[in-house]
């Protein structure tokens, strides 16, 4: 395969998490073919300092790939800011670009997957977006993959000519919103998707997974996923700036190549089916949601002690 995609991986304050994703990802297939961006934010408080000075020296190492280049931010950007600025940056360089964060442990077969896909959506507008992350989804008679409208942001793939769709300021993006467009873009109300949108406008996040599913799908454009996921999240133990302990979304990651990409470029309504049922049931019933509640107070607490 040629004209590999190049990788972006951001890391922060986690040496352990930031070991296991990099870990993972030399054992991919074309790891050796694909070169790898380290981006490095810079510590946001003096208690950050150590550890990021920890993950700094890790990276500093790294070897397995064509090639290593480690960007070290002088000030914090903040998660947000520093993927915007590193998903603009080689977009710009190399036409597409394949995005891990510092806790996501990947399939053998992910980086293959990223760029069969890259490869074969290339002059697809609609198609915008290349997930590899999916919910842990019961039905087992969805294909391979499909396509979707949301974007998932636990390691995924976007060309230049759809980044420039992406429209950072939120007020330009709700403007453009009216109840039934809400109601789509929350899955049929199962997801909360339009609360995101209202907390990054009153400053109660800074998320820019949730600007760029809404850029994507203002341009009715679509995301690419597999039914069984080729990579998991292990930031869900409480040690993320933006992550509680959360074992909803965890997932056993796929051990086959992804074989099987739709012909047809619109939404797979089986799929979407499935995701929303998954969506309107993962929390439980009242009483297991209570009892999540309480597991994620007691290990806010015992962090803080």
């Amino acid at each position: 395969m040629q004209n590999l995609a190049p990788i972006a991986l951001f890391v922060y304050n986690r040496p352990e998490h930031t070991r296991r994703t990099i870990n993972y990802l030399q054992k991919n297939l074309l790891a050796d073919e694909s070169r790898l961006f380290i981006f490095s934010d810079a510590a946001k408080t003096d208690d950050d300092k150590a550890k990021v000075e920890q993950v700094r020296q890790l990276i500093k190492e790294v070897t397995g790939f064509k090639s290593v280049k480690v960007i070290t931010r002088k000030e914090n950007l903040g998660l947000a800011n520093s993927i915007i600025s590193g998903v603009t940056q080689l977009v710009n360089d190399y036409g597409k670009v394949i995005v891990f964060e510092d806790d996501l442990l990947s399939s053998v077969y992910t980086l293959q997957y990223f760029n069969e896909s890259l490869t074969r959506y290339a002059e697809e507008e609609k198609v915008m977006h290349i997930g590899a992350y999916m919910y842990n989804l019961p039905d087992k008679k969805l294909p391979q993959t499909f396509f979707y409208r949301a974007a998932t942001s636990w390691s995924w793939a976007t060309w230049a000519r759809a980044w420039k769709e992406f429209e950072p300021d939120i007020d330009v993006l709700i403007k453009q919103f009216d109840k039934k467009k809400i109601e789509q873009f929350s899955i049929d109300g199962s997801m909360n998707f339009w609360k995101q949108m209202q907390d990054f406008k009153a400053g109660k996040n800074n998320s820019w997974a949730i600007r760029w599913y809404a850029s994507i799908f203002l341009k009715g454009g679509l995301t690419l996923n597999p039914s069984k996921s080729l990579v998991n999240n292990i930031g869900h133990d409480g040690s993320g700036i933006h992550s509680n302990n959360e074992k909803t979304y965890h997932v056993q990651v796929a051990k086959k190549a992804v074989k099987q990409f739709p012909t047809e470029i619109k939404e797979d309504p089986h799929a979407y089916q499935a995701i929303k049922h998954f969506l309107k049931n993962r929390k439980g019933n009242l009483l297991q949601r209570g009892l999540r509640f309480v597991k994620q107070l007691q290990v806010k607490y015992l962090v803080k002690k």
